[in-house]
């Protein structure tokens, strides 16, 4: 589906010491409407960060001098920008690194075009701004406020930067406080309904959020497992009222 020709294009970075790969992703990319900009190694990929500012990159972890991992860290050092790592077939321990280093998503080779662009958009649409009509903030307790109307979370006195998919995490889950949301559920309302056999990425960022806003992630007061099933946010309202009775 061809983006609509008002909308803004997104600037797409594809870093690839492979040609071949750079143009074959680049032919698609642009076939979908969006703007392809190249790099062929870790330097170059730095350079085009900055002077392009890109709105999402696409890094291949297997390249001489600076390889995927450590281009990340750079990415990561300057920009919030979403990443996607390319990598090779059944390379599990790449994927969770990826994750682990600030990667956003992951793309296993060989791919469709198809999946190509709907891993994309995917990613664009977590990253982009959603409205909240509840602007208010939001006391979870002594510790712990959340402005949505803002997009800012306070940990004892302190604002805490979230990632894009942790602030679109703990949103839905605070959203839905005191029910349990099953790991389909979350996968849909945070990545997307492709990702719903995906998750290891529940864990992984529910591990984020907990080392960011618990007192003790190995022992949480805000995000309560519930084996088997899911995760539910501590049903904050309820337990004030217990508080002031």
């Amino acid at each position: 589906m061809m983006l609509e020709s008002s909308a803004r294009k997104y600037r797409i970075l594809v870093v690839d010491d492979e040609k071949r790969m750079v143009g074959f992703i680049r032919l698609n990319l642009e076939h979908d409407g969006f703007e392809v900009i190249e790099a062929f190694n870790g330097a170059q990929a730095i350079e085009r960060l900055r002077d392009s500012l890109p709105d999402l990159i696409l890094l291949d972890i297997m390249m001489p001098d600076l390889d995927g991992f450590e281009v990340l860290r750079m990415v990561r050092e300057a920009s919030a920008v979403p990443v996607i790592m390319l990598t090779a077939k059944g390379e599990e321990n790449d994927k969770v690194r990826g994750l682990e280093l600030g990667a956003d998503d992951y793309v296993t080779k060989p791919f469709s075009p198809r999946e190509l662009v709907s891993r994309v958009r995917a990613v664009l649409r977590r990253g982009t701004a959603f409205d909240d009509k509840d602007s208010d903030r939001i006391e979870v307790d002594e510790r712990l406020q959340l402005d949505f109307g803002r997009h800012e979370v306070w940990v004892d006195g302190k604002l805490i930067k979230l990632r894009p998919t942790e602030y679109r995490l703990l949103y839905h889950l605070v959203k839905n406080a005191g029910w349990v949301l099953t790991h389909d559920q979350i996968l849909t309302k945070v990545w997307g309904y492709e990702y719903r056999n995906e998750p290891h990425y529940v864990r992984l960022y529910i591990n984020y959020l907990r080392k960011k806003i618990e007192v003790d992630p190995a022992d949480p007061r805000y995000i309560l497992t519930e084996r088997g099933v899911g995760y539910r946010f501590i049903d904050y309202k309820r337990e004030a009222g217990k508080a002031s009775s």
